[in-house]
């Protein structure tokens, strides 16, 4: 089937006149998360994973992807098609650059990719030409339609402050900043700024749609009108006017004039052109929903507190019922994934996962971003390492937690809980770090990798991602990461923790909890300084620890957790679940 699908796209490239396609996963909105009708990455090369970029040339094709997907590339795409790249360490432009002909027409769907990301092929030295019709879509003959979930409202009392508040913020950073309007792609950023929610891609409550923002808070919503009923309408109020996706190029044109603020690396470079094109000054700096979404107030934060312990009830339960089954053999990497997606579903307000949960027992858990199919799917068995990474959306809070599980019964090796030991201590580094404000991620993800560093290991993805209020599992802009954008950290926050580690071929390692950023509050500081209050409450599996190489105060966090963790979700267990729990969150010796 990829044979054939490359082929009929090679064909559609000679019929535009094109030497070649740079092919994005990304759909118009720039997401993690698409429909299936923008899975135009899956369609052509058969990957699945939610970060990549194909290129396709008369004689070559390669495939890129980051570190969370070079084991995912390796199986899932054909190496006689597509050459497998990793897009850090090879990226597309030099490769694109070197393989080209010269004087090559090289394609691109500028609503797919952002400004910043077609300049960094301008300065490698390629020319990309924009197509007003994307060359996989027209050989794509089975593509499914849009996607048209209802968008409804996302009430007071989860979202803590109303719309006509949030437009009036925008509205005043747009004329401090002498800027007449902004364009927002970003689903996110429409979903909070006007409190709706949708279900128009998975794990996400993105309404599709998009936007512009005028400085007098008035709001222009681009959105297939039959997702908006009479009662969405009603609570968005007249501020808000509703138009097609079919309206929103002449919108831009009469804008002529104007300073419009766009995001630059957040929003499809189709918008600057057209904006451009009417005569307007195009602004680029970042969607000024991003900050203040990140920020939770009092009322998400103290949601995202309910919403853990309701997922802790699940996720304790679970723990409980696979220390059973693993032990025994009994479980296979679906049913294991299958039986924590029941228990979540038990919970009060459950709404479906934030991610496909990420299932690996053994050596499919060193594939960071592992995803069990009914061909991978394999026992998870005695004495091995088993990862359980998973989600879940409530409307109060959205959460996600890895625990890696040693299945017993006998002892682990001693290797393995050296190193989950560093990964805990790592973990725990962040966990109870007290920082400066203005501070970004790239500072603090090195406090996380300094057990490993010391004994000559790694893991290849960052420490931790912003979390939504309800919406997004991976919510900018803030990140812990080397590679990091500089911006702040800042109280209000929800971050993971997930340091790790992975051994290709055997096991892999990863311990994550959820944090929300707070004011530290330390007397007779000099300046302000921040905190972490772990949101996450489950047991870490103490068997793979090493308790003689931790700290003193690193076991007193750990007993303190495991402690917090017995009062608060202990007791909305039943007893033998309780029981286990206890035991489960004895304090380590040392």
């Amino acid at each position: 089937m990829s044979t054939t699908h490359l082929s009929e796209l090679r064909e559609e490239l000679s019929r535009q006149g094109l030497d070649g396609f740079v092919i994005s996963r990304a759909d118009e909105h720039l997401g993690e998360y698409v429909p299936a009708s923008a899975e135009r990455l899956a369609w052509l090369t058969g990957f699945t994973g939610s970060a990549g970029l194909a290129i396709v040339l008369p004689d070559r094709a390669a495939v890129f992807t980051d570190g969370r997907y070079t084991l995912q590339l390796a199986e899932q795409t054909d190496p006689s098609l597509w050459e497998r790249k990793h897009i850090t360490e090879e990226p597309p432009q030099p490769w694109l650059a070197a393989n080209a002909p010269s004087g090559a027409r090289i394609g691109y769907d500028p609503m797919l990719f952002a400004e910043e990301g077609v300049a960094r092929y301008a300065e490698a030295g390629i020319t990309l030409h924009p197509v007003a019709r994307n060359p996989v879509d027209a050989v794509w003959t089975d593509r499914p339609p849009p996607p048209a979930v209802p968008a409804r409202p996302h009430p007071l009392r989860f979202a803590g402050r109303s719309a006509d508040e949030k437009r009036a913020q925008i509205a005043t950073a747009l004329t401090d900043a002498k800027q007449d309007a902004v364009v927002l792609t970003e689903p996110s950023s429409i979903a909070w700024l006007l409190n709706i929610r949708g279900g128009d891609v998975p794990f996400t409550p993105f309404a599709l749609g998009f936007a512009i923002v005028h400085a007098d808070g008035g709001v222009e919503l681009f959105m297939d009108p039959a997702k908006l009923p009479e009662a969405t309408r009603a609570w968005l109020g007249n501020a808000v006017s509703i138009a097609g996706r079919d309206a929103l190029a002449s919108a831009l044109a009469k804008l002529g004039g104007r300073r419009v603020r766009v995001d630059s690396s957040g929003s499809p470079v189709w918008f600057a052109q057209r904006l451009r094109e009417a005569g307007a000054t195009v602004v680029s700096a970042p969607d000024p929903c991003l900050l203040p979404k990140a920020c939770k107030n009092e009322v998400e934060q103290q949601g995202a507190r309910n919403a853990h312990v309701r997922d802790a009830v699940a996720v304790c339960r679970f723990l409980h019922w696979v220390s059973g089954h693993a032990a025994r053999g009994s479980a296979t990497e679906m049913s294991a994934a299958a039986r924590l997606l029941a228990l979540r579903g038990e919970e009060e307000g459950f709404r479906g996962e934030s991610f496909p949960a990420i299932s690996g027992a053994g050596e499919h858990g060193a594939i960071i971003h592992y995803r069990v199919t009914p061909e991978s799917n394999r026992a998870i068995r005695p004495n091995e390492v088993y990862l359980i990474d998973s989600g879940a959306q409530y409307p109060d809070g959205t959460t996600d937690i890895t625990r890696t599980i040693w299945t017993g019964p006998e002892t682990a090796p001693d290797d393995v809980r050296q190193r989950v030991t560093r990964v805990m201590q790592g973990h725990i580094a962040i966990a109870t770090l007290v920082f400066p404000a203005g501070v970004s991620g790239a500072h603090v993800d090195a406090f996380a990798r300094r057990a490993l560093w010391a004994a000559g290991l790694d893991y290849d993805h960052g420490t931790g991602h912003g979390v939504g209020s309800y919406l997004s599992v991976h919510e900018g802009p803030v990140n812990l990461s080397r590679l990091a954008r500089p911006v702040p950290i800042a109280a209000g926050m929800i971050l993971s923790n997930e340091p790790g580690y992975y051994l290709p071929d055997h096991y892999g390692i990863r311990l994550e909890n959820l944090l929300l950023v707070q004011p530290a509050n330390l007397p007779n500081a000099s300046k302000p300084f921040l905190r972490f209050e772990t949101l996450t409450l489950a047991p870490f599996d103490t068997r793979l620890l090493d308790a003689a190489m931790m700290t003193p105060p690193e076991r007193a966090w750990l007993d303190a957790y495991h402690a917090r963790v017995l009062a608060e979700v202990g007791p909305l267990l039943e007893s033998e679940t309780r029981a286990w729990l206890a035991e489960a969150c004895a304090p380590i010796s040392g």
